[in-house]
C-alpha cells in the first residue's frame, strides 16, 4: 500500500510517498480502507520536531481519516467489516489503509460524505471540547470565535448555534467572512482595521467566551473583549507572547487550554456521541476548501498554515 512517511523531521519536503505492507490488526485493533484524510496543523508541528510530544521515526503522519472498515482483530467489539468510520488516532491516517485501537474508530452517519467525515475526528471535536468541556458554555451566552473559518471554527459555530448560544466569529479574508456568515453568525468582522473597537460596539458587555486559534497573536486582546467571568480557550498557537496577567485580575476571567490527546476515555466518550447526534440531525455539516492526492502532501502541510485557509484541507488516497 501506499503510504506517507516520515524518516526525518523538518519541512513539508521530509514527507515521503512509499510503497509498504497493509497492516495486519492485533487484539482491539481494526485496519480502515481509508477514503480521505485531514490535514491539521498538529501534524505540521509534529513532522517539524516542534510539537513536545514526537514519535519515534519514522512514522506516519496524521489522526483524521475516513473509510470503511477493511478487517478487525480479536477482542474487538461493536464494530464489523464494511462499516463506514471516521477515526481520532494518534497517528497513522496518511496511506491507502490506517491501522488503529478500535477506541479510536467512531460510526460515520450515512448523511455525511467520507471527506466530510476526515474532517470531524480532531477539528470538530476539538470544537465540542473547546465549547461544552473546557468553555464550559451555556445557552444564551455570547461566544466569539476568534479565526472562524478554519475547520474548527466552523464546527464551533454550528454547534454553539444549535445549543442556544449567539456565535460571533472573525475571519482573515472576505471568503473566510463569507463562510462565517453562512454559517449564521450573530456577527462577522474581518481581521482588519479597527475591528476589536467593532467587537466591543457589538457586544458592550463583553463575551462570556473566546475560542482563540491564534493565542501568540490575541490573547491579550481576547482578555479585553471577555465579559466579567468570562473564559478565553487556546486552541491554537504558534509562538510565545507577553500579556498583563491584572487583565484577569478587575473581572476574575480565566485562561483555560486545550488539547484533544488530554482528553479523558470519558469525555472522548461524551464528545463523538454528540458529534454523531449532531451529524445525523444536519447540525454538523463540515466545509472542505481543497481535496488533494496523497502524493501531495507536502503541497498540504504548506497550505494548511498559510492565512485565509477556509474550511478543511483533504488528501485523497484515490486520485
Amino acid at each position: 500500500m501506499r503510504v506517507i512517511e516520515v524518516s526525518r523531521f523538518g519541512g513539508p519536503e521530509v514527507l515521503a510517498l512509499v510503497e509498504r505492507d497493509q497492516p495486519i490488526p492485533g487484539r482491539g485493533q481494526v485496519v480502515v480502507r481509508v477514503e480521505a484524510i485531514g490535514v491539521n496543523p498538529v501534524d505540521t508541528y509534529i513532522r517539524a520536531g516542534t510539537y513536545p510530544v514526537l514519535p519515534e521515526l519514522p512514522y506516519v503522519p496524521g489522526g483524521n481519516a475516513a473509510g470503511t472498515l477493511e478487517s478487525c482483530g480479536d477482542g474487538v467489539t461493536g464494530l464489523s467489516a464494511g462499516q463506514r468510520v471516521y477515526t481520532a488516532c494518534s497517528l497513522g491516517a496518511y496511506g491507502e489503509y490506517c491501522l488503529c485501537e478500535a477506541s479510536q474508530v467512531y460510526h460515520l452517519p450515512a448523511e455525511v460524505s467520507f471527506v466530510q467525515g476526515a474532517a470531524i475526528g480532531v477539528p470538530a471535536a476539538t470544537a465540542w471540547r473547546g465549547l461544552f468541556i473546557r468553555g464550559a458554555a451555556r445557552a444564551g451566552e455570547n461566544v466569539l470565535v476568534h479565526g472562524a473559518s478554519g475547520s474548527v471554527g466552523v464546527a464551533a459555530l454550528q454547534l454553539g448555534r444549535a445549543a442556544g448560544m449567539q456565535m460571533y466569529g472573525t475571519a482573515g479574508t472576505e471568503n473566510g467572512l463569507k463562510i462565517v456568515e453562512e454559517q449564521g453568525a450573530f456577527g462577522s468582522l474581518l481581521h482588519k482595521g479597527n475591528y476589536v473597537d467593532e467587537l466591543r460596539e457589538m457586544v458592550p458587555g463583553g463575551f462570556d467566551l473566546i475560542l482563540e486559534m491564534l493565542a501568540n497573536v490575541n490573547l491579550e486582546t481576547d482578555l479585553t473583549l471577555l465579559a466579567p467571568r468570562g473564559r478565553v480557550v487556546i486552541i491554537g498557537n504558534r509562538g510565545r507572547i507577553e500579556i498583563d496577567p491584572r487583565l484577569t485580575m478587575g473581572k476574575e476571567t480565566d485562561i483555560r487550554g486545550l488539547a484533544l490527546a488530554a482528553a479523558s476515555s470519558a469525555e472522548l466518550k461524551q464528545t463523538h456521541a454528540a458529534l454523531a447526534a449532531a451529524m445525523r440531525s444536519g447540525v454538523l455539516q463540515p466545509v472542505i476548501a481543497e481535496t488533494l492526492p496523497l502524493a501531495d502532501a507536502p503541497r498540504a502541510h504548506r497550505r494548511v498554515l498559510e492565512p485565509g485557509i477556509n474550511g478543511k484541507i483533504i488528501l485523497s488516497p484515490n486520485l
